[in-house]
């Protein structure tokens, strides 16, 4: 992926209501309706930005990198 969403602002507004949570886990984050309502508009900014994320590996792919990403602003 030639995309670097960690300067989209979906991404940022993501990690900020992730800390803002005191959620532990970004993937229980995530599974919440405020998490996965950030997750969805960056998944949007990132077909925008013309990654393809139609297919269930690209979209697993994509989420492992932003829950990674997710936990190294957490740590």
């Amino acid at each position: 992926m030639n995309w670097d969403f960690s300067e989209d602002g979906a991404f940022k507004a993501l990690c900020d209501a992730f800390l803002e949570s005191g959620e532990q886990s970004p993937m229980e984050f995530l599974a919440t309706g405020e998490g996965a309502f950030h997750f969805q508009e960056l998944t949007q900014n990132a077909a925008g930005e013309g990654i393809d994320l139609s297919d269930s590996v690209s979209m697993a792919e994509f989420q492992i990198q932003v829950l990674e990403s997710m936990q190294e602003i957490n740590n």
